[in-house]
């Protein structure tokens, strides 16, 4: 999956959101512009009615009044079907409203639980860090740049030893802390340009943007010899690694088979020492 079609099911919810807030916003404008022209329409017709009234004070012509009594009825029944209409609207605009924000919680409710697949579909479930075929897409990226630009770029892959003795042992739970707890220490001796991820099983890759292949000893000082435990038996957690840099003419495949000859030829030179047993 490349970049363009990550941020594809991206666009669709935004723009549908920035379409219901607009839509807010005319509701809201139209909200007050009705407030408006109800509170112009009832003082008008209140100047009409007192500017009727006001010469019954002066006439007693008995034709007037009646026709004096007629307009203002005219003018009470416009306030009237005024008012209706107002009442109306206002039943529209709520509804209106009360539907947009169904409509805002149910894109909510979407966009969760699209960012829910996002994270699935890039991350490793147990550990957290990133999975293979994500991890594989950043490294295809971060090489079409050092290929471009010339920067220097490692990638540092990492198998855990003696790990299904733990899982025999200790049992799976066990083989899960220990996964766990070395995906955190991972985590804390990386860089925030640095990409961690987790391949399957105890295999774990590093992509390692604008760092040369012998600053990779660097990374791996850091981490140092994790210690976990599990129902109070203590587990010292070993490994091997293998790394490899960039080179213009390489393909994914190459330098990650590089950085896999380099971790075996280390794996084979560690003595894997005892796992403790669970008590």
């Amino acid at each position: 999956m490349n970049q363009v079609e990550r941020q594809m099911p991206e666009e669709s919810p935004i723009r549908r959101m920035q379409e219901i807030q607009e839509r807010l916003r005319r509701l809201e404008r139209r909200d007050w512009w009705l407030w408006w022209a109800a509170v112009v329409v009832m003082l008008l017709l209140t100047v009409g009615v007192v500017s009727l009234s006001f010469p019954t004070l002066m006439q007693t012509d008995a034709f007037y009044k009646l026709q004096l009594s007629l307009a203002v009825r005219g003018l009470v029944g416009l306030v009237l079907l005024f008012n209706t209409y107002t009442i109306y609207q206002q039943v529209v605009i709520k509804r209106l409203r009360r539907q947009l924000a169904e409509q805002i919680e149910v894109m909510v409710r979407l966009e969760m639980r699209a960012q829910e697949f996002r994270r699935l579909a890039m991350h490793d479930p147990l550990t957290g860090l990133f999975n293979r075929r994500f991890a594989e897409d950043r490294l295809r990226a971060e090489m079409d740049r050092s290929r471009r630009y010339g920067h220097p770029l490692s990638v540092l892959l990492i198998d855990l030893n003696d790990f299904k003795q733990i899982n025999d042992q200790l049992g799976h739970a066990a083989g899960d802390q220990v996964l766990k707890h070395f995906a955190e220490q991972l985590n804390r001796v990386t860089r925030v340009s640095d990409f961690a991820a987790r391949l399957g099983g105890d295999e774990f890759m590093v992509v390692l943007p604008e760092c040369p292949p012998e600053h990779c000893q660097q990374l791996l000082e850091r981490l140092g010899t994790p210690e976990t435990a599990y129902n109070g038996s203590p587990i010292v957690i070993r490994f091997a690694a293998g790394w490899s840099g960039f080179q213009p003419d390489d393909t994914l495949e190459h330098m990650l088979d590089r950085a896999d000859q380099a971790l075996y030829t280390n794996k084979r030179a560690t003595k894997a020492l005892p796992v403790p047993a669970a008590s």
